[in-house]
């Protein structure tokens, strides 16, 4: 039976939330009474669909069921967690989480998106305060992993635990802050450079998009793979931190920062700040800015997962618990389930014919693991090189489309090993990918044979597989017509 999480608050950040959890195969009740909430939730979910699963190289799970409910009682009854994501006032966040804790569950988890009350603040009225938690995520909740968790001294550490599980759980990053303070850690930070940005807009020192590429092209890249300390420690030299400071400390003490202060927003600066953004960025909708971030992070994500680095470590941790256990491999099995990320596209807007190789290369990757080579055996010493690879190209496949790859063994005797890979989009056959691999010591750097366990699983896969005939295309090579 799928997990139940309730959405208070379809908005932005709460149908980023909704989107998160149904992607992850909960269940996903939402209750919001603006008469355009659905509207805008499935607007943000086609989003969602289309860039979510683009970080992953296997399918996600089975999407969840979608629900709304005019009443906050009929959304949240036996709901495992509960998110609000109400505007930001302290008043109507206690009358819901008293009508909430009147219904709900007493083991669930009430979260809040609150980007600056405390959980003590939100508990103040509360039947049971130690049930509620800041879980203060950042837009978009489906694709960026931070959630900021934070309780109170009446918080059950168990809770936080629980809390913590269930967010990894569907591919977050729970940061757990130490102790209360308003606006919790992150916030805290763009305070501080926002504060500073609107002094450097109203004395005419930079536009808006100035300030923009100052941090795009410089020090945000630096940020989203190292964070603050570790680039400031990198700057030390070989020395470190310790020489970083000596070197920059005294400048805190120099005129560099307004950080106090904050400039009046008069309408004067309002205008001056929406004109810039206006001239900045104003030709592209909201929509299509959207798209673009997506698909910026997307890459970025990606290429991070691919080295374990920063917000890479954490989808490539979540990605080893969906990926599928091992099938009955004396049959042709799926090796492949994914969808097209938008780094695969080329300029005729379909995927790469690299990209076909890549998705080739996946599924005999997939097969190799499932008969043995695993990370350990290759640290041992053996592996499996491609030696020859045929693809035909039979169909197109566009960005967000979803692929799937069906592995045979055409032939197995001592050191060779041949495969023929059928790629599909949907129920069609986009392409097929012959193989030919060599087992290699990876010492000698030559072919050897596999070890006898492993040899002797794969020639009884032939064997079985041997029943289903040569698939179309085994053996073609490219010829005059």
């Amino acid at each position: 039976m799928a997990r139940v999480a309730a959405i208070l608050g379809g908005g932005v950040i709460g149908g980023g939330w909704a989107a998160r959890f149904l992607l992850m195969g909960w269940d996903v009740r939402v209750f919001d009474p603006a008469p355009t909430a659905q509207e805008s939730l499935s607007a943000m979910l086609e989003r969602a669909r289309a860039a979510l699963p683009a970080l992953y190289d296997v399918a996600l799970p089975g999407e969840g069921r979608l629900s709304f409910h005019p009443t906050i009682s009929e959304a949240v009854a036996g709901a495992e967690w509960i998110q609000e994501s109400v505007p930001e006032r302290l008043e109507l966040k206690r009358k819901l989480y008293s009508q909430v804790q009147a219904v709900c569950d007493a083991n669930a988890v009430i979260g809040s998106s609150t980007s600056g009350f405390t959980p003590s603040e939100l508990q103040g009225c509360a039947t049971r305060p130690g049930q509620i938690v800041v879980t203060h995520p950042f837009n978009p909740v489906y694709l960026l992993p931070l959630v900021e968790l934070v309780g109170s001294g009446k918080t059950d550490p168990v809770l936080l635990d629980k809390a913590e599980d269930v967010l990894r759980s569907v591919g977050m990053f729970p940061l757990r802050v130490r102790a209360e303070i308003p606006a919790h850690i992150a916030d805290r930070f763009l305070e501080a450079v926002w504060r500073e940005a609107l002094w450097l807009v109203k004395d005419g020192v930079a536009t808006t998009e100035e300030i923009d590429d100052a941090i795009r092209m410089g020090f945000g890249l630096r940020w989203g793979q190292m964070g603050l300390f570790e680039t400031y420690r990198v700057a030390g030299g070989p020395a470190g931190m310790r020489h970083f400071i000596e070197q920059f400390g005294p400048t805190l003490t120099w005129p560099w920062t307004r950080l106090m202060d904050v400039p009046e927003l008069t309408e004067e600066l309002i205008d001056r700040i929406a004109d810039q953004s206006d001239a900045q960025s104003g030709h592209l909708s909201i929509a299509e800015l959207e798209t673009l971030r997506d698909g910026n992070l997307i890459g970025m994500m990606r290429s991070l997962k691919a080295r374990r680095a920063a917000v890479g470590a954490v989808l490539a941790a979540h990605e080893a618990t969906i990926t599928p256990e091992a099938p009955d491999l004396m049959v042709p099995m799926q090796t492949l389930d994914r969808l097209v990320p938008t780094d695969w596209v080329d300029y005729n807007n379909h995927m790469n014919e690299a990209r076909y190789l890549t998705a080739i290369s996946e599924a005999c990757d997939r097969f190799l693991l499932w008969v043995g080579v695993t990370p350990d055996y290759i640290a041992s010493g053996g592996s499996w090189f491609t030696v020859e690879n045929h693809i035909r190209h039979l169909g197109e496949v566009r960005i967000g489309a979803r692929i799937r790859a069906v592995t045979q063994v055409l032939d197995a005797a001592g050191k060779r090993l041949r495969l023929f890979h059928s790629l599909y989009c949907g129920d069609d056959l986009v392409a097929t990918g012959e193989q030919m691999l060599l087992h290699v010591s990876l010492e000698t750097r030559r072919a050897a044979p596999p070890p006898p366990e492993m040899a002797d699983l794969i020639a009884r896969i032939a064997a079985a597989h041997e029943a289903f005939g040569q698939p179309e295309g085994a053996g073609a090579a490219i010829g005059a017509r």
